[in-house]
């Protein structure tokens, strides 16, 4: 057993030997200062001017395209959208500067194929809707089509206003994985919109996935999904995992219930 005298002098060696680690680390800080401040001594050395972003129009309301975006539905035709099925041009109703599901022709995709991008399109469950669930205005955007029927990654589409739902499967979710934050539907009859930022999966040589899909979603104008991370395509039935794919069409589905079909309007990408 040590003495008073020892333990009181193993203290101050302690001690002694505490306040040089805490010296050290106060020179080596003011060391890395003043090396820094030596490196930057001017506020132009931490400025920079090039490359310039290219310049961009925003559009001149709120929902309206900016000038670089693709334009995928400009109210007049269907040129930019084919068949899912046969690839043969899309058979949807236009009339009135909007599209309105045909149902009996089934889910249309664009011609084009995007990566990552920024997604605009509004849509309008019709005022006489009718039916409950999954069987009421029932659509989704597909933001990326991966295969035929409704193979790829769907941001939900339905009458969620007053209509009770499974939650990750109602308006604003990613089908079946993402629970919507908020609930900011409006009325049937409303036009609604989306504003979406998509980045698609990389996948390695092999197959495996180098980094997942992930989303922001933004529902009339309140975000509904932040930043979320897929855990693979989206299924009705089953768990989600990913196939290798590369570049994809944006779909729109033509849902197989009964209730009155819906009407999307203003639709453009920006490829990011």
């Amino acid at each position: 057993m040590k003495t008073a005298g020892e333990l009181s002098f193993v203290f101050l060696k302690k001690h002694t030997a505490m306040k040089r680690t805490l010296l050290l680390a106060l020179i080596l800080s003011a060391s890395v200062l003043s090396a820094y401040s030596q490196q930057y001594t001017k506020p132009e050395e931490t400025e920079v001017w090039t490359p310039v972003p290219k310049k961009v129009t925003p559009g001149k309301t709120i929902g309206a395209a900016p000038s670089d975006a693709v334009i995928l539905f400009n109210g007049k035709n269907l040129d930019e959208w084919v068949t899912v099925s046969d690839r043969s041009p899309a058979k949807w109703i236009v009339d009135g500067d909007i599209m309105t599901v045909d149902k009996s022709t089934g889910n249309i995709e664009t011609k084009r194929s995007f990566n990552n991008y920024q997604l605009h399109i509004e849509w309008r469950i019709p005022a006489n809707i009718t039916g409950t669930g999954q069987a009421r205005g029932n659509s989704g955007v597909f933001l990326a089509s991966t295969g035929k029927g409704d193979d790829g990654y769907e941001l939900q589409v339905l009458d969620n206003y007053e209509n009770k739902t499974y939650v990750n499967g109602m308006a604003g979710s990613i089908y079946k994985q993402a629970i919507p934050l908020v609930n900011p539907t409006l009325q049937a009859g409303e036009w609604q919109s989306y504003d979406v930022i998509w980045t698609a999966p990389v996948f390695n040589e092999d197959g495996s996935v180098r980094s997942t899909a992930k989303v922001t979603v933004f529902l009339n104008g309140v975000l509904v999904q932040n930043n979320f991370e897929l855990i693979g395509k989206t299924l009705y039935i089953g768990k989600p995992s990913y196939t290798k794919h590369g570049a994809s069409p944006i779909k729109l589905q033509a849902h197989g219930d009964k209730s009155e079909p819906l009407s999307y309007r203003n639709i453009w990408v920006r490829e990011l």
